[in-house]
């Protein structure tokens, strides 16, 4: 009998990691794979655009929780999720990320006890496993709701699939070292960039924005470190205007900021700043290609710019993802006004080399069912 594996996403980095997943158990005969959508992001442009892209199934079941505080959220997710495990009895469920779609799903799991026992490669078990894809990155900053998830997520996973090759180093020092447990396998987030890097080049994004012929630089900004307090908000913002007196910026808007901006009465000079709507994964992925440097406060644009071999400079004082550093593309300059002035020289200068992590080459997916079949066999 095959296999029945849960796979929860809930925000828009999870439908990427997700997608390359599903098509990985597609094609094997050894897999149920169902998909589990949270509802964590339910704009059409954070959520539903990514499906059509992505060609990822319709959900066999969505939550559609919305929004709410992180107790809220995740409580309720919580609660919702569990009838599902009640219905569905899965021998798996595999989440990803760090967001609160994943701890809340992985918690209720690891507490589940199912009707009937099942046979794995590790014996009887009588709870569905919890599986990590994207586990061990730490950021080391307990102020970051993401690293709560990240720690506690890892703490209770049977499986942990390890995207950065520092991860394995992280979590033995958190006592989780057991090889048959911790498997470090590639980024599944590159499996769709790759795939998807033919298509993004028909896109007719920059056509739109009238940037096709010239430079111009990328900004996403929705970390509450940098967007909730509207002097921090301000003040990279300004830091950000002086870069754009060099190279256009386009920002498309995340919701989050979008509305603090707006209370903020804050403008931007045309001739500088092109400001517009949340991008699909698709024009997105062209935009930033084509992008003589981006500044961000994203993980996962720090990883598709290092495969991309565009300049990143992240806003922020930490990096969960640190071969983007050490392997690829990015330098963490926090908000110094002083050290993003400097990377963003590098970058327009071309004086940043472009490297890429090991394992990063498309076939994690593969690697983790390939795994997965050994255990459920």
């Amino acid at each position: 009998m095959a296999a029945k594996i849960l796979c929860v996403a809930g925000a828009r980095p999870n439908f990427m990691k997700i997608a390359p997943l599903l098509a990985a158990f597609r094609e094997a005969k050894n897999f149920e794979a169902r998909l589990v959508h949270t509802g964590q992001h339910y704009d059409e442009k954070l959520s539903k655009i990514f499906f059509e892209e992505l060609a990822i199934p319709r959900p066999h079941v969505q939550l559609e929780v919305g929004s709410g505080s992180h107790a809220q959220q995740t409580a309720e997710i919580m609660r919702r999720f569990e009838a599902v495990l009640e219905d569905e009895q899965p021998q798996a469920v595999l989440v990803v990320g760090d967001v609160n779609s994943t701890i809340a799903c992985a918690l209720v799991a690891a507490k589940y006890r199912l009707r009937e026992s099942f046979q794995s490669s590790v014996g009887e078990r009588t709870r569905p496993f919890v599986i990590h894809v994207e586990a061990g990155l730490r950021s080391h900053d307990n102020d970051m709701p993401e690293e709560i998830n990240r720690k506690l997520v890892d703490a209770i996973s049977d499986f942990l699939f390890i995207s950065d090759p520092i991860g394995v180093e992280l979590l033995a020092k958190e006592n989780i070292s057991d090889p048959a447990r911790v498997h470090f396998v590639g980024n599944v987030m590159i499996d769709t960039l790759l795939g998807a890097k033919e298509k993004a080049a028909q896109s007719t994004i920059r056509d739109e924005f009238g940037i096709k012929d010239r430079a111009y630089g990328v900004v996403t900004l929705h970390r509450p470190s940098n967007v909730d307090n509207a002097e921090n908000l301000r003040g990279i913002l300004e830091t950000l205007d002086q870069v754009a007196s060099q190279v256009q910026l386009v920002f498309p808007v995340h919701p989050r900021t979008k509305s603090k901006l707006a209370a903020m009465g804050m403008t931007f000079e045309e001739s500088r700043w092109k400001l517009v709507e949340p991008c699909g994964y698709i024009d997105f992925l062209d935009l930033t290609a084509n992008a003589a440097v981006v500044l961000t406060d994203s993980g996962g644009i720090q990883e598709e710019t290092t495969v991309l071999g565009v300049p990143c400079i992240t806003l922020r004082e930490n990096t969960e993802r640190p071969c983007t550093i050490t392997h690829g593309t990015n330098t963490l300059t926090g908000t110094d006004p002083a050290a993003i002035f400097a990377a963003v020289k590098l970058a327009l200068e071309g004086r940043v080399p472009k490297r890429i992590p090991p394992l990063w080459d498309g076939k994690s997916a593969e690697r983790i069912r390939d795994i997965l079949d050994a255990v459920f066999a």
